[in-house]
């Protein structure tokens, strides 16, 4: 396992979860994460993924919401667990993230080789 992997996963472990309205979302875009979180997430077609840009949608949302919710990036795991990236529906965890895991999440971020979803 790699330095960023361990990092990765002590990261996903302290994002607190919350339950998203059924069907949104809202704050499903493109957006960019790092290799190995990119690595966990099926490839898709270069067609789909310029036709989620061009809608300006995330080529793994489906139907019925996140195709990759398991597995999906940090960023989209901050959504609604911070005051700096509310939910758009008002939907929070009892406890918001930690102030200093969440600099160290988008310390990561900025340091790390970022891909667009």
């Amino acid at each position: 396992m790699t330095r960023n992997s361990q990092k990765i996963r002590f990261f996903r472990e302290r994002i607190p979860a919350f339950e998203c309205v059924p069907g949104c979302h809202d704050c499903c875009g493109p957006v960019t994460t790092s290799s190995e979180e990119m690595a966990r997430l099926p490839r898709l077609s270069a067609a789909v993924h310029e036709a989620a840009l061009a809608a300006l949608n995330c080529p793994h949302l489906g139907p019925q919401g996140c195709t990759v919710y398991q597995e999906r990036p940090l960023i989209c795991r901050l959504f609604g667990t911070t005051p700096r990236m509310p939910c758009p529906q008002g939907r929070r965890p009892g406890t918001m993230i930690d102030a200093g895991v969440e600099a160290q999440i988008h310390r990561f971020l900025a340091e790390t080789r970022q891909v667009l979803v």
